[in-house]
């Protein structure tokens, strides 16, 4: 057992999931899950996601060792001033928000100044569906999970966290929070960005009664991660815009010389560029432990 009490601000698809998981594995004694909404208790205890579910904040973080916040991050530096005053002196506090830098730049120096500790986390785990209904005890099994310590960070505290992370199985990494946002500029948050964008331009109100009949298999592994929350990406997008703008300007430069080759029917560069991103891909899951490709 890593911790006595572990509280989930915010008992989704991640925060069930890591709730789940620290049951099963019996990591926490207790697991507390903090909700907005009455109904989401009753949805926490039919999943098992948490021991008990609370709409009462202030009481559900008091005496914990660990908090996690799981809220999207634009309310993250709002709710955590709120938390603050009834968080014990010495407490670990992480998260699992997509965009690091000014999370952790704000929520590093609150944390100090009230005694407590904080660490940044970021499970790359997830999925298209929402809620704590769609989550799983073995969503984390074999993810990389990025913890983002600063110079200023708490060595305890770190272990602390990556314990928790290596518990639920993932492996762990270590990155400033500054690589971490341009890292998942381009492989977490410019593919959602590209994948929305190709949804809202083959399904457009505009395209042809017939089109969605002829959208197979192709078009709905590519899209799938359109299907994921709007709010959470909004978020996101605003969050990491410097990155994020930076990466969708270059990917445009690149589609557009593609399609210079399709302009002139260029064969033997469209093959280059057809088998080149196969030999990436193929390399990429074998390395990675995706299994094999397709």
């Amino acid at each position: 057992m890593l911790f006595e009490k572990v509280t989930i601000v915010g008992v989704g698809l991640l925060g069930g999931s890591l709730g789940r998981a620290l049951r099963e594995r019996k990591l926490a004694a207790r697991v507390i899950g903090c909700v907005r909404r009455r109904e989401s208790i009753a949805e926490c205890r039919r999943a098992r996601a948490v021991d008990v579910a609370t709409l009462n904040f202030t009481d559900g973080v008091a005496d914990a060792d660990l908090i996690v916040l799981c809220t999207p991050i634009a309310q993250m530096t709002s709710l955590f001033k709120q938390l603050l005053p009834h968080l014990k002196r010495g407490a670990i506090v992480t998260d699992v928000g997509s965009v690091k830098g000014g999370v952790v730049q704000d929520l590093e120096s609150l944390a100090a100044k009230a005694g407590v500790h904080f660490i940044g986390g970021h499970p790359m785990a997830g999925s298209e569906k929402m809620g704590v209904l769609a989550s799983r005890a073995d969503l984390y099994q074999g993810a990389v999970c990025i913890v983002t310590p600063t110079k200023k960070s708490n060595r305890r505290a770190l272990l602390a966290v990556e314990k928790l992370w290596k518990a639920v199985g993932t492996r762990v990494l270590r990155l400033t929070p500054e690589v971490h946002d341009q890292l998942t500029a381009r492989s977490s948050h410019l593919p959602h960005l590209l994948a929305s964008q190709l949804v809202n331009h083959v399904l457009s109100e505009k395209a042809p009664s017939e089109q969605a009949s002829l959208c197979a298999t192709g078009f709905r592994d590519t899209t799938r991660i359109a299907s994921g929350s709007p709010e959470m990406w909004r978020d996101i997008a605003v969050a990491n815009r410097r990155n994020l703008s930076k990466d969708l300007g270059q990917f445009i430069s690149e589609l557009q010389r593609l399609q210079k080759f399709v302009n002139k029917g260029d064969g033997k560069a469209l093959a280059r560029f057809f088998e080149l991103a196969k030999q990436r891909r193929d390399a990429w899951c074998d390395q990675s432990g995706f299994g094999s490709p397709e």
